[in-house]
């Protein structure tokens, strides 16, 4: 019996978090448009009226469907170029140490600094979006998979060696599924910063796309516009993160 309510419990105390957390945020919300004004922000249950409509306008659809497709690009090169790297470098253990530091200290310089040069080399469109959304990206999975890696249990690369199994095979049948969960929460960050960079990516380097909304509201001074395109991108960010945050809890040892 205990199995059972326990679990149970759990849930209904956080979803009484949740709701809690949600009605602090919103009355912060309400509190920021009561000292600001219109001028600055809109108040929720108004940019919840025009998010929807901004949802029911046949308009608003091709805005979203660029982003995300720069977005499904972003993520996939950086995932894929951030895992491969951090077990490569992970692998190599003097190259990981050398690495690691430099890789760090790169990420920590604004990207705005940057933008110049990617406008000139990718110039305005998909692949400066895709390439603001990678330089975001990518890094925070290299380390995250370099971790990994540095970290396992030196038993796995004998176990590998003694079974005279390639890079490939080792790399494929041994380390991907023992370093699997924090590959995962690599990607989960990864996933946020992509987000970002392609969002800031659009609204230097395009005339299309959330981004854009957000930054053409900014400039026409249509406070409700920006409120209501960021409280979207917001809303959909948090149901992906939770998403990825439940699979990254799944997959780590009990």
């Amino acid at each position: 019996m205990s199995d059972t309510v326990l679990p149970r419990r759990r849930m209904h105390n956080g979803m009484l978090d949740t709701l809690a957390m949600v009605l602090v945020l919103l009355g912060i919300w309400q509190a920021l448009f009561a000292y600001a004004g219109g001028v600055a922000i809109t108040p929720p249950l108004e940019t919840f009226r025009y998010a929807a409509g901004l949802i029911a306008s046949a308009s608003f659809w091709p805005h979203v469907a660029a982003t995300m497709l720069a977005f499904a690009y972003a993520l996939l090169i950086s995932s894929v170029a951030g895992v491969a790297l951090g077990l490569w470098l992970g692998l190599r253990r003097f190259a990981g140490d050398v690495a690691e530091p430099i890789l760090a200290a790169l990420y920590t310089i604004p990207k705005v600094t940057l933008y110049p040069v990617m406008l000139l080399v990718f110039g305005l469109g998909l692949s400066a979006k895709v390439a603001f959304g990678v330089i975001h990206g990518v890094v925070p999975i290299i380390l995250f998979t370099l971790g990994a890696v540095k970290t396992l249990s030196p038993v796995y690369l004998r176990t590998a060696r003694t079974m005279r199994l390639t890079t490939l095979q080792t790399v494929c049948r041994v380390l991907m599924p023992a370093v699997l969960p924090e590959i995962v929460s690599g990607l989960r960050i990864g996933f946020s910063v992509t987000l970002l960079g392609v969002l800031i990516g659009e609204m230097f380097a395009s005339q299309r796309g959330l981004g854009y909304l957000i930054i053409n509201g900014i400039s026409s001074n249509n406070v409700r516009m920006t409120t209501a395109v960021t409280l979207l991108v917001i809303l959909f960010a948090v149901a992906a993160n939770a998403l990825l945050l439940w699979l990254d809890r799944r997959m780590q040892p009990a």
